[in-house]
């Protein structure tokens, strides 16, 4: 039996901090899928923002796809707005723009505060 190194690694990480490790799978234009997890939640504008980090295995199977083609110039991160459904799940859209500065601002600056 093959174990799956992202569930060794998302028990790894819960095991460290000791609190629920969300995994968030988003899905590219071309239909890829990556798997990300939810490393905070920044607040702006009474509007909750989730910042992804990317996983570090892929989870498709296909060694010819485009999620295997990996820039080292794109961000390490993502961030998404946090919507809520009428069951109170969080579905993950793209932020505006706008919502996008105010948020990596907020971002840079919390990081600024502890050096």
């Amino acid at each position: 039996m093959e174990k799956d190194i992202r569930d060794e690694e998302l028990a790894a990480m819960q095991a460290e901090g000791e609190e629920e490790v969300i995994c968030v799978i988003l899905t590219d234009e071309q239909g890829n899928e990556h798997e990300f997890y939810q490393d905070m939640v920044i607040t702006v504008d009474d509007k909750q923002f989730a910042v992804l980090v990317p996983m570090e295995d892929c989870c498709c199977e296909d060694d010819d796809c485009d999620c295997h083609e990996h820039d080292e110039e794109e961000d390490t991160c993502v961030i998404a707005r946090m919507d809520f459904d009428e069951n109170g799940e969080a579905v993950y859209t793209a932020p505006t723009d706008e919502e996008y500065e105010a948020v990596a601002t907020k971002y840079d600056e919390m990081f600024e505060d502890e050096e």
